[in-house]
């Protein structure tokens, strides 16, 4: 049996699912993209390329292997773009909760099938299908659970928009030991810059105390305020609508010392490490033309 803990964004990792750069498929036309910055490099020209993927993914691996992390990847499917594992499923203490994610990508949950069939029958859980949910909306935080969502009228219109209230109700349900936190992100079919796709998008917690965020990301002021109070002004790194732009929330953490970062992200590297973080730098500027980055590929499974 595989066993499942995650009660934080940064406990020490010990096993994980990392997506998949092989078999990305062609360039997907326009119409069939899920994101604007996707659409915008389709439309420039300059979409990803599958072996600088591998080869930026390979960077990542190495990482886990120098902290002993196990790592589990999902099967190749051929042609399908399995790189954000995040979006698939995710682990709340000892349960792992199947996503309910864009009906065409299906096929991309069979892939993690055999990870699912060694969990538990009872801490494999689906939700209902009136709950809309993708892991990079799914925070947990200790006592706290973190979750991005959309609540305007035109979310069937809204690609961007990922986790529905449903889901967030659903998931209080679940753990009702539990303060599940909802916010409210920007959201934009068009706009890349403003648009953040999941929480981590424009939000996340690292370390023992300390969070990078971006205030545009949050559609309600008080939300951003609220978590502004609860990490502290001087324990948070406010990134830029560019920065944003550029993922740069969206790095991942080995342990409460070690992140996995961007290597073009020199401001916020220089800054973790002021603030006595190890940070392990790798090119990831190709897979991030998809809007997503470290935390989007990841999916923690154990943490001590």
């Amino acid at each position: 049996m595989l066993k499942l803990n995650i009660k934080n964004e940064t406990s020490r990792l010990r096993s994980v699912v990392l997506g998949t750069t092989q078999s990305n498929g062609s360039i997907p036309a326009v119409e069939d993209c899920y994101d604007p910055k996707s659409i915008e490099h389709v439309i420039a020209g300059t979409y990803p390329k599958e072996s600088d993927m591998v080869l930026e993914m390979e960077a990542v691996v190495q990482v886990f292997e120098k902290y002993d992390v196990q790592v589990f990847r999902p099967e190749v499917i051929k042609d399908c773009n399995q790189i954000f594992s995040r979006d698939i499923a995710f682990v709340i203490e000892d349960k792992i909760i199947r996503a309910n994610i864009l009906p065409n990508r299906e096929e991309e949950v069979e892939a993690i099938k055999y990870i699912w069939d060694q969990v538990e029958k009872k801490n494999r859980i689906i939700l209902p299908e009136a709950c809309h949910v993708e892991g990079g909306d799914v925070m947990p935080w200790n006592d706290y659970i973190f979750i991005g969502t959309y609540s305007g009228e035109d979310y069937p219109d809204i690609i961007t928009a990922r986790t529905n209230m449903d889901a967030v109700i659903a998931i209080q349900e679940l753990f009702p030991n539990k303060i599940v936190k909802s916010f409210e992100l920007r959201k934009s079919n068009t706009d890349a810059k403003n648009n953040a796709l999941h929480l981590d998008c424009c939000f996340q917690p690292i370390g023992k105390d300390k969070a990078i965020i971006h205030k545009n990301g949050f559609l309600i002021e008080r939300e951003y305020e609220w978590l502004v109070d609860f990490f502290g002004k001087e324990n948070i790194f406010e990134i830029t609508k560019n920065e944003m732009y550029q993922m740069y929330s969206n790095v991942f953490s080995i342990s409460e010392d070690v992140i996995i970062s961007e290597k073009s992200f020199t401001r916020l590297n220089s800054w973790l490490r002021e603030q006595s973080f190890i940070v392990e730098e790798v090119p990831y500027s190709e897979i991030a033309k998809q809007e997503g980055l470290l935390r989007c590929s990841t999916m923690p499974l154990f943490r001590d």
